[in-house]
């Protein structure tokens, strides 16, 4: 059994209704028309939405991969969430030799990990490493102090506030072609803000050049 600490989606210790599952949820149903080729959920969790993605994207996707740095919740994923054209391994996104180990892809998920990270530059670095040239990355953080700043999470190195998260993923130096930032409240996912509507979190869907190697 998986221990409960609040920061992990586990839909099945949560009710259908509990508003920070419905929000995960939204960011994979927004990333779906993103999803082909092959697939890898970055901190994947309880391995629910790359189950989520791969049944929803099965005729335009080659293979998902669902990668975590805690063992524990690799292991309830495989057990849990089966698809033929899914699995599950342990691996941490700051390793240098995690490209040896499981390759490249066409579509890159990372939700709510760069919070979770001391060096959100040298995290993105990684996943574009990852990313296969005109790949897709999709990006989400929830928004806060700043960079080098506590947050009121244990969870948490810091959060970017949302003009951070636009310069990080807008540098020239990822050899990004075009990007798209998007504003999430509750399951709205909106491009552009409403009055009078807070947006605590960002989503970032970054296309990696063509040309890049």
């Amino acid at each position: 059994m998986i221990d409960d600490t609040g920061e992990r989606v586990i839909p099945e210790y949560m009710k259908p209704d509990n508003s920070l599952l419905l929000e995960h949820l939204a960011r994979y149903d927004f990333a779906k028309p993103y999803a082909k080729g092959r697939v890898l959920d970055l901190a994947c969790g309880s391995g629910y939405g790359a189950k989520m993605i791969t049944k929803a994207r099965k005729n335009q996707i080659s293979e998902t991969l669902g990668v975590d740095a805690d063992p524990k919740i690799v292991e309830y994923a495989r057990k849990t969430y089966h698809h033929p054209l899914l699995h599950f391994k342990t691996g941490d996104a700051l390793n240098p030799d995690l490209t040896d180990g499981i390759g490249t892809f066409n579509t890159i998920l990372s939700f709510e990990t760069i919070e979770h990270v001391p060096d959100d530059q040298a995290f993105l670095t990684a996943l574009v490493k990852l990313l296969k040239p005109g790949g897709t990355l999709v990006l989400s953080t929830p928004f806060g102090d700043g960079r080098g700043i506590p947050s009121g999470s244990p969870f948490h190195y810091h959060q970017l506030t949302e003009t951070e998260f636009h310069q990080l993923v807008h540098d020239d130096g990822y050899n990004f072609d075009h990007v798209d930032v998007y504003l999430q409240n509750g399951v709205a996912i909106e491009r552009e803000k409403r009055g009078g509507v807070h947006y605590p979190l960002g989503i970032a869907v970054c296309r990696k050049s063509a040309s890049s190697t």
